[in-house]
């Protein structure tokens, strides 16, 4: 799968760990639970067929979904 079949909050939430930010920091800023953000990263994980944040995010910079 590809970046166009992630939805517009997991392409947010892979902007904000591409950032750094932990799950706890995502969760404050979207309202949401860090149980809820770690489900969108392992849906973002798998989609992508990525391992980890580091796959995610070299693959956002690849798409030019965020830049270097």
């Amino acid at each position: 799968m590809r970046l166009n079949s992630l939805t517009g909050r997991q392409i947010e939430v892979l902007r904000y760990l591409a950032d750094d930010l932990s799950n706890k920091e995502i969760a404050a800023k979207l309202n949401l639970s860090e149980k809820t953000i770690d489900f969108h990263r392992q849906l973002i994980k798998q989609k992508l067929g990525v391992k980890g944040v580091a796959g995610m995010v070299r693959y956002a910079i690849r798409t030019g979904l965020i830049t270097p």
